[in-house]
């Protein structure tokens, strides 16, 4: 077990103990302390799905989440290719803005996969992003891993298109793995 993991359990299991005992007591009700105590018991657990908590509202785009897209996208086999051609037009805009390469990024990647279902035969014109990964899943132009890891990333990039914070780092993340992303599409545009 590692330690992470146990300081979870422990801080987690002392919690849950001192809410209990604090219920056990007639004069003690649910209350404030109770909330706090079952809330401190969860945070632990926060860290291995989420980087960061911020309140009140918002969502972000994390660096991390990219990174295990990114991790997920090499096992899949969806960055052997290195990028032969010019540079994707997003990344003009990548130090600056952010939001905009990541969105740039996603609308690259659909073009791709749009042209690669026209190899197979495949109308792509009205199917969304998910139904599009479907079908060439099925048409087996991706594999199933494929799809997932597609499907994952876009999804991510679609938070960042519709305005989600971003981390400074998604950017460079986009300039470094995106022309591997695409010229890997790319190929299979090819075959």
């Amino acid at each position: 077990m590692t330690s992470k993991l146990a300081i979870s359990i422990s801080i987690s299991s002392v919690a849950v103990v001192l809410a209990c005992l604090h219920l056990a007591f007639p004069s003690w009700a649910i209350d404030a302390k109770t909330l706090v105590l079952v809330g401190i018991a969860i945070l632990p657990w926060l860290g291995t799905v989420f980087e960061s908590l911020e309140l009140p509202g918002g969502w972000k785009v994390k660096y991390r989440d990219l990174k295990e897209a990114e991790e997920k996208a090499k096992s899949a086999g969806l960055l052997d290719s290195s990028p032969e051609t010019g540079a994707p037009s997003y990344m003009a805009i990548a130090d600056r803005d952010p939001n905009l390469a990541l969105a740039g990024l996603r609308i690259e990647i659909e073009k791709r996969l749009r042209k690669i279902a026209d190899t197979k035969g495949i109308d792509s014109q009205r199917l969304g992003m998910g139904q599009l990964l479907r079908r060439l899943s099925d048409a087996q132009a991706i594999s199933p891993n494929q799809r997932s890891v597609l499907s994952d990333m876009t999804s991510l990039l679609n938070d960042a298109a519709h305005g989600a914070e971003v981390d400074d780092r998604a950017a460079e993340w986009a300039i470094n793995v995106g022309p591997k992303l695409l010229a890997t599409l790319d190929e299979r545009v090819g075959n």
